[in-house]
């Protein structure tokens, strides 16, 4: 968060918003930003609301589907996406972006990503098995909760490595693409820019 570039008077979105952390984050870093905030749960965007309203904030909210975005072209100065890219259909919604963004725009993306060392993929899969069979056996979790966990590790496994990310990016038509990763590649942020200037 505090890497990304923001300037009063800037209009941002957050997509797959759920109940805001995000977008109130933007707008303690810069109180002067335009923040508007984009999930199918109208449950969690209430909650992300209130959360908003208590600290002094407004976040405009549109409940909808992130494949879609129902913005005009050339919208938004800066958009974030963050912890739910492994759930969408990517290339669709990357493109949704790039066409909201004004030229010169910023993309800002973080998401847990599949390791590019297999060592570090085969033992963090490990890992996470291990994690959720544990706490699985401890909550004594149900059949639905077991199929979930399976999900949540097909996903990962299935999804893209930071600079594999990357060339999706640029694919996609963005330019300037940045990555950094912790964790020996199991986190990744991403910084793009859409051509042109504003």
């Amino acid at each position: 968060m505090e890497t990304m570039e923001l300037r009063a008077g800037e209009r941002a979105l957050d997509v797959c918003a759920g109940t805001n952390a995000v977008g109130i984050a933007l707008l303690r870093r810069e109180p002067g930003l335009e923040v508007h905030a984009m999930d199918r749960s109208a449950e969690m965007q209430e909650v992300g609301r209130r959360r908003a309203e208590a600290l002094g904030m407004r976040i405009h909210s549109v409940i909808g589907d992130v494949h879609q975005l129902p913005f005009p072209d050339q919208h938004f100065d800066v958009v974030t996406l963050q912890w739910a890219t492994r759930h969408l259909r990517v290339n669709q919604v990357f493109g949704e972006i790039r066409r909201v963004l004004k030229p010169g725009g910023r993309f800002y993306h973080c998401d847990m990503l599949r390791p590019a060392n297999p060592l570090v993929e085969k033992l963090y899969y490990t890992y996470l098995r291990f994690c959720l069979n544990f706490t699985a056996v401890l909550f004594g979790s149900g059949a639905t909760a077991h199929g979930l966990k399976r999900y949540f590790i097909n996903a990962l496994e299935m999804f893209y490595s930071a600079d594999e990310l990357s060339v999706v990016l640029r694919e996609t038509g963005f330019e300037r693409v940045a990555s950094r990763t912790v964790l020996a590649g199991m986190i990744g942020f991403h910084r793009a820019v859409k051509p042109g200037t504003a």
